[in-house]
């Protein structure tokens, strides 16, 4: 079985080499690499793609604006941002849209496809660095500001808390010592209660109501 992915990456050399590395790797299939956003739901809906590496600063309409649109859409896609930027604003908007995951331009080609088949699998992959400024964010939030819990259990507050990190349903099973289909009926929990239909959405509300 391959991991179907779409790139959206502007720069042509990036975007070739990503392409290169996809379907030179087994267990991946390139099956698109477009160069902007403007027939976004067209080539989505061409290409099938299991995962969708999404470049943050793209012309016209820009990988943030792309999430948004694609999560109206499609819910259920997933979607790993790329960029160059470490910017905290950009990281909390693109958590925000319903990103899957958020990763440096600069990560090695194999952390790469590691990141992409940990999102394929459920995960929320961020770069070290990232995955630092989520938590900064999340301690930055107004301490006057009253935490919502939304009914969480313990446990589900537990798990949400390994999503923010970033942990793949693999980890968050290995570290709460629970089966991956346990940390799935949990995650399913979170997102009813939450109201929300995706790993991104979940962090994003996380932070803003100070969950965790």
């Amino acid at each position: 079985m391959q991991i179907k992915v779409a790139i959206f990456e502007d720069n042509k050399g990036l975007r070739q080499g990503l392409f290169q590395l996809i379907n030179g790797s087994d267990g991946f299939q390139c099956v698109g690499a477009f160069e902007d956003c403007l027939n976004l739901l067209h080539d989505i809906e061409q290409s099938k793609p299991d995962v969708v590496l999404m470049d943050i600063q793209m012309p016209g309409i820009n990988g943030i604006e792309a999430v948004r649109i694609l999560r109206e859409k499609h819910p259920q896609l997933k979607i790993l941002m790329q960029t160059i930027f470490e910017d905290s604003e950009k990281i909390f908007q693109s958590i925000l849209a319903g990103a899957s995951g958020y990763i440096l331009k600069n990560t090695s080609p194999a952390r790469i496809l590691d990141f992409i088949k940990e999102t394929y699998e459920g995960g929320a992959p961020m770069s070290p660095s990232v995955a630092t400024k989520v938590l900064k964010i999340v301690a930055s939030q107004s301490a006057s500001h009253t935490a919502n819990t939304f009914n969480l259990t313990e446990r589900e507050k537990e798990i949400l808390s390994c999503l923010v990190k970033g942990m793949s349903y693999k980890l968050i099973a290995d570290a709460c010592f629970i089966s991956i289909d346990t940390v799935r009926g949990h995650i399913r929990n979170i997102y009813e209660k939450l109201h929300v239909h995706s790993k991104g959405e979940a962090i994003a509300t996380a932070i803003k109501g100070k969950i965790v």
